[in-house]
């Protein structure tokens, strides 16, 4: 996602990976519209009440703008066909749902084409790349964040975790929590109003001393995850897990006993919320 403007990932045959998007994107667009039934004529126009049409013309719109982008651009998302598939998988059985995406980048409109009539948001730390993105693809939802990480003090966030009592799984909060460096306390109040089904980490940039690095993103995400009022688990994605950070935290916070799939260098975790707060995260 956020890496991929500055690493672009070459698979041996890139092609044949924008014909695979497009044609996973295609069949979201014919199974949604075989869903509505008799009212699959509100597609493109006519049939229903004007809320309902309006937003099914969105829906479409958006599904149609990507396999446009894909069928005709160079550029390629970061992660594979078959890590993609695994959040294609989940997506399809939850969808409308609320699917969170740390990242914001060349595949962001396929997530949002993934999930039509639920809610996805894109968190992105570079101001300037939202700007970028959203002048090309205006119908996704993007909000900036200021992270207060860098990845060479990964290991002394670790330390600080562990010493301190506002980032402990006893307290579990990250709005307005400015004592534990690892919580992302300043985000938009509609990332703490949600229950989030679906948590994306692809995001933010972690392969330079001076990155943001993603172990605020991973602390974050476990922290909501367990906070779950909602039946249910929440499915959390963490990418680029052959890096050293990337492993380390997923392991401290997201937990090898909720691993329930590896693929590449994806992980997929499904995290029950807390029935004991007083519990470790792992």
């Amino acid at each position: 996602m956020h890496k991929s403007r500055h690493h672009q990932f070459k698979p041996e045959n890139p092609w044949f990976l924008a014909m695979a998007m497009v044609g996973l994107i295609g069949g979201v667009l014919l199974i949604a519209s075989f869903l509505r039934g008799n009212d699959s004529s509100a597609l493109f126009c006519g049939g229903g009440g004007g809320s309902r049409q309006w937003v099914t013309r969105n829906e479409t719109e958006l599904q149609l703008e990507a396999i446009l982008h894909y069928a005709t651009s160079k550029v390629i998302p970061q992660q594979n066909i078959d890590e993609i598939r695994i959040s294609f998988d989940v997506l399809r059985s939850l969808s409308p749902c609320n699917f969170l995406v740390f990242g914001l980048g060349h595949d962001s409109l396929m997530w949002a084409s993934f999930n039509p009539r639920g809610t996805t948001l894109f968190l992105e730390e570079d101001p300037r790349w939202v700007q970028t993105v959203l002048k090309d693809a205006p119908g996704l939802s993007a909000s900036t964040v200021n992270y207060r990480t860098k990845l060479s003090d990964a290991d002394n966030l670790l330390s600080h975790y562990r010493t301190e009592q506002d980032c402990s799984p006893t307290k579990s909060f990250i709005r307005g929590n400015s004592k534990c460096r690892l919580a992302l306390n300043m985000l938009q109040d509609e990332v703490y109003d949600k229950e989030w089904d679906i948590i994306m980490i692809d995001a933010p940039r972690g392969y330079f001393p001076d990155a943001p690095g993603r172990m605020s993103a991973i602390y974050s995400a476990a922290v909501m995850a367990r906070n779950r009022k909602s039946p249910g688990v929440t499915h959390v994605y963490l990418h680029d897990v052959d890096r050293k950070v990337e492993k380390m935290y997923a392991e401290t916070f997201l937990c090898k006993k909720h691993l329930v799939k590896a693929v590449g260098r994806l992980w997929h975790f499904e995290i029950p919320p807390a029935t004991n707060m007083n519990s470790e995260f792992c």
